[in-house]
């Protein structure tokens, strides 16, 4: 069985620390690694006494690098891609090289780690294991309330500046209502690590007379379904398709189709029948 030849490396979202045994192994190893900012990651590999080439990839370059680490890989050696903070290719450049490697059957694997998403989600109230994963935000409002919209039924998480998070707590409070339950991580595994959790009004209050600064993960909460909120004719026409043999999914996807209903909630109640 081939080795392979390009390493998805995680590294520390903050805590140094946090960079595992055999990351360090795979980085000191690599021929070359491939980083956002040569700058920012040289601090984190040199605290490691990593003195491997770096060349920098990042959204401006990734078609140009993709192309020269292909003749790299044709020559047989060793690509670690890393990001500034935690894992590559999630909302972090790097899906342009997996692509094209995929493409090309070139072997790749990843060295798991650092995750703000799951570190954010480990740590914060859930009811469920459902979530949906937007990455950053759009930049305008009437963008921004078509996500929350689309996404009400489920807890939706995503990554925001905090330059914007006033204006976009402001919004969901508009688009969903001043009691939404959010969450937001900031600094995460840093010295001064905060989670704030309550209804957007609560957190809106908060953040208007404290600090506000550093790396953002934002959970807005499922709706929660109002006392008396009736299902009972959508459950008629999920019993309906049932009889007919469609299957649960085919079922989330008509009946939201047609009735403007979100997709996850139409699920859950075929499986409840």
């Amino acid at each position: 069985m081939s080795e392979p030849q390009v390493f998805i490396v995680a590294t520390p979202i903050g805590n140094k620390s946090d960079l595992s045994p055999r990351a360090i192994e795979t980085l000191k190893s690599a021929d070359v690694i491939a980083c956002e900012d040569c700058r920012t990651s040289s601090k984190l590999l040199d605290s490691y006494n990593i003195t491997n080439k770096l060349v920098s990839y990042h959204k401006f370059n990734e078609k140009q690098r993709t192309a020269e680490f292909l003749k790299m890989i044709e020559d047989n050696k060793k690509i670690a891609l890393i990001s500034d903070a935690g894992t590559p290719c999630i909302s972090d450049p790097g899906r342009v090289l997996v692509n094209e490697l995929f493409n090309n059957g070139v072997k790749i694997t990843s060295i798991p780690g650092a995750s703000a998403i799951i570190t954010f989600l480990s740590m914060i109230p859930k009811n469920t294991e459902e979530f949906a994963f937007v990455g950053f935000l759009p930049r305008t409002k009437p963008a921004q309330q078509k996500v929350f919209e689309k996404f009400k039924d489920i807890d939706t998480v995503f990554y925001e500046s905090p330059n914007r998070l006033i204006e976009t707590l402001e919004n969901i409070k508009d688009t969903l209502g001043s009691e939404t339950k959010i969450a937001v991580g900031r600094e995460l595994t840093k010295v001064f690590e905060e989670v704030k959790y309550g209804s957007v009004e609560e957190i809106i209050e908060f953040y208007q007379t404290n600090i506000l600064k550093g790396e953002i993960v934002f959970v807005v909460y499922a709706k929660e379904q109002k006392a008396g909120e009736d299902n009972t004719e959508i459950e008629a026409k999920i019993k309906k398709l049932k009889e007919l043999d469609f299957s649960d999914g085919d079922i989330s996807r008509i009946i939201s189709s047609l009735y403007d209903i979100n997709k996850n909630k139409v699920y859950k109640l075929a499986l409840k029948l």
